[in-house]
């Protein structure tokens, strides 16, 4: 497929930190995807909540499989526009790696906790990960990612005016360009993330019984789609209605996005992919009517799914357990496994802090859990 003019160029590509040959079978974001999928962060996604904690179904979505829901939906809609495919995708896959266990819940008293030590945000957790923490090349930290991935990572929610530590950091050694927007594909796959998360939460909020095809059957965009489920057959069994409810509500929004964005790119007409990234605002985005559904749509989830009495118990619990591993292996880093404590040094640091977050925000669920009992439980052996 012929690439946009606009799309990001693999002969315009700005490398790797640690310069290496180029792989005579992949480009340079296809080489980027694989090493992410071949990561030790990615692998744990599988176990990480995105709203309902692991364990409680095997149905409800993980980071995992919303990570993937987000790549499918990047690719299309960046194959719709002339954009580069792959890095769509590398970014789609990433752009969760730094996610903490338990979800929104985890990272809220993992932030709190570390407040004092300056605080946690998963997407610099993110950028983090791939430049640092994952450990499988001898001649350097981190996956070695390409410039194009990085700055995605970096800008995911857009130009980053007063960037948390660790990208701030990052940033001196590694120019990110932090105060214009990111490349198109980056963009895209940053509102693919919005359209799966609302999509899949209504459809994991339904399955869950939290609430019924009537309770959003007001919603703008998903009264449309379920009225055309509806008429699609006379008697459609709920967990089809749900299907293709959902199905139409993600056609509509990817449809609307793609629809907008080819408008902005007409009056814009950029040359090339840098003035996608100079531009005065955001090129890849919903229309205004679809921006507004789409808060509504948000709105009724917060206050239907996010902070429903079933899962604020979960989010309550989850809280409290990882706000309590923090608190006892900072106060103490000698209780962390061999290879973490040398890099803890003292109790209550600034660096113990960074590492015990770097601990934590790498469990699963499941371990999560685990180490809560190991570190809290006599019955329990370490």
């Amino acid at each position: 497929m012929t690439l946009a003019p606009y799309a990001v160029q693999a002969a315009t590509a700005r490398g790797r930190l640690h310069p290496e040959p180029e792989a005579p079978t992949r480009s340079p974001w296809q080489r980027d995807r694989d090493r992410i999928i071949h990561s030790s962060a990615f692998r744990k996604l599988q176990y990480k909540t995105q709203v309902f904690v692991n364990h409680e179904g095997d149905f409800y979505r993980t980071r995992l499989t919303h990570s993937i829901e987000v790549a499918q939906i990047a690719r299309s809609i960046a194959r719709a526009l002339g954009l580069d495919e792959d890095l769509t995708e590398a970014l789609a896959l990433a752009h969760d790696l730094g996610h903490p266990p338990f979800g929104h819940a985890g990272e809220e008293a993992l932030n709190l906790a570390m407040k004092p030590f300056g605080g946690f945000d998963h997407n610099a957790q993110s950028l983090r990960v791939v430049t640092l923490l994952e450990s499988r090349y001898a001649g350097w930290d981190g996956l070695n990612l390409t410039w194009e991935t990085l700055e995605g990572l970096a800008k995911h929610n857009g130009p980053l005016r007063n960037p948390p530590p660790y990208i701030a950091d990052y940033n001196d050694r590694h120019r990110l360009d932090l105060g214009t927007h990111a490349s198109a594909e980056a963009q895209i796959a940053a509102l693919a993330d919005d359209i799966a998360y609302h999509s899949h939460d209504l459809d994991d909020g339904l399955r869950a019984r939290l609430f019924g095809p009537d309770d959003i059957a007001h919603l703008p965009v998903v009264k449309e789609a379920l009225t055309a489920a509806r008429r699609s057959s006379l008697d459609v069994p709920p967990p089809r209605l749900r299907h293709e409810t959902i199905r139409r509500v993600i056609d509509a929004l990817v449809s609307d996005l793609i629809g907008e964005t080819q408008r902005r790119l007409a009056k814009l007409a950029p040359k090339d992919a840098d003035a996608i990234r100079r531009a005065r605002q955001r090129v890849v985005s919903f229309s205004a009517p679809m921006a507004e559904a789409n808060q509504v749509i948000k709105d009724f989830l917060f206050a239907r799914m996010y902070r429903h009495w079933r899962v604020n118990r979960m989010t309550r619990k989850a809280r409290a357990l990882t706000e309590e591993v923090f608190r006892l292996l900072h106060a103490d880093p000698s209780l962390l496994p061999d290879d973490w404590r040398g890099r803890a040094g003292e109790g209550g640091t600034q660096r113990a802090a960074v590492v015990v977050g770097d601990y934590v925000a790498g469990m699963t669920d499941r371990y999560a859990m685990d180490e809560h009992r190991r570190l809290t439980d006599i019955a329990v052996s370490g």
